[in-house]
């Protein structure tokens, strides 16, 4: 049986709620995501989009929960801090990633399920993401948004995709990143953090961590070579 992994675990709780709630008695978003914040991994993020209006780009987006998973590449919970959609930094990843998919849900008023691959100021991540819809007889008035990040990189093509385990790893190693300080970030232990150095370091070639760290570098700079990253 697969391992039940915290995205599911909230999404699955979170539509519980959402399903038990009465249209006819449209609820805040406080009743179907209380009883998930205590689930939610260091990786995962809890918005509040509140719809007033016909145009997306005032909807108001309000964090509930910041990821605590943290870059140095830029400052995500100050980018996904309390404003107007029309307001975030971004407007390219809110028109090609965000918009389109809460008007949707808006529309239909059902939960939308999805992992999303998409590129924010320049980076390519990708994260699995829940949208709720209030549940009414009317409009909307609100969407609730999780979204579990996998933090997706511009994987060397001779070597082959990333898994989901190590994308994280080799973002926060390519940082500057200790293993300890890499296993606190992703509350995990440090022999797991160092097992899976060690499997890099194999399928590589590398010597050692530093041989490891310029080689992942050196194919970033190769495949950014030419391209606006900005």
């Amino acid at each position: 049986m697969p391992k039940e992994t915290p995205f599911t675990a909230v999404s699955q709780k979170m539509l519980d709620a959402w399903i038990a709630s009465d249209p006819a008695h449209p609820v805040e978003p406080a009743r179907i995501y209380d009883g998930v914040q205590s689930l939610l991994s260091i990786k995962m993020r809890l918005t509040v989009f509140r719809i007033q209006g016909n145009d997306p780009l005032q909807w108001r987006m309000t964090p509930i929960r910041h990821s605590g998973f943290t870059t140095t590449l830029f400052d995500l919970n100050h980018a996904f801090r309390d404003q107007l959609i029309g307001e975030f930094k971004d407007q390219s990843y809110m028109a090609t990633s965000v918009v389109p998919r809460l008007c949707q849900v808006v529309e239909n008023q059902q939960p939308s399920i999805e992992l999303v691959k998409t590129k924010l100021f320049g980076i390519n991540l990708g994260y699995d993401r829940i949208l709720l819809p209030q549940r009414t007889t009317g409009r909307p008035q609100w969407v609730i948004s999780s979204s579990y990040a996998r933090f997706l990189l511009d994987t060397p093509k001779r070597f082959g995709a990333f898994n989901v385990d190590d994308e994280a790893v080799v973002q926060l190693l390519m940082e500057g990143r200790t293993a300890k300080e890499i296993a606190v970030q992703l509350g995990l232990s440090h022999r797991t953090i160092e097992h899976r150095l060690d499997r890099l370091k194999e399928r590589f070639g590398a010597r050692n961590l530093i041989h490891l760290v310029v080689m992942l570098l050196g194919t970033q700079v190769t495949q950014n070579d030419g391209r606006d990253v900005t």
